[in-house]
């Protein structure tokens, strides 16, 4: 099994630690996890066609579901790296920003 490199934005950073204490505890204990799985259990691949983007064919976009929150990501296969998109609470979330965050990692 693969090692990850896992990126958090300044952004994610922030929304980590505006948190709940015990869901920031979670999210990090995720994002460490990350590092050996990208795909755990707790998580699915986004349906893009719902939401009309394009990624380029390496790229997966992913999320994980922590009780109303959002860990949203992307998985980089060919260079073992993943990037934090958002952390987000749903509702309201939507996922209606996925654009405007995907334009930040791709080239």
């Amino acid at each position: 099994m693969a090692s990850y490199r896992v990126e958090v934005t300044q952004q994610v950073h922030k929304e980590i630690r505006n948190l709940p204490g015990n869901v920031r505890q979670r999210v990090t204990r995720i994002l460490q996890a990350l590092q050996q799985e990208s795909l755990p259990g707790n998580s699915r691949l986004l349906d893009l066609s719902k939401i009309k983007l394009e990624l380029t064919s390496d790229l997966k976009l992913c999320r994980i579901r922590l009780d109303s929150w959002r860990i949203v990501y992307v998985i980089e296969e060919e260079l073992n790296l993943i990037s934090v998109l958002a952390i987000r609470q749903r509702p309201p979330y939507q996922y209606d920003d996925l654009a405007e965050l995907i334009k930040n990692i791709q080239p």
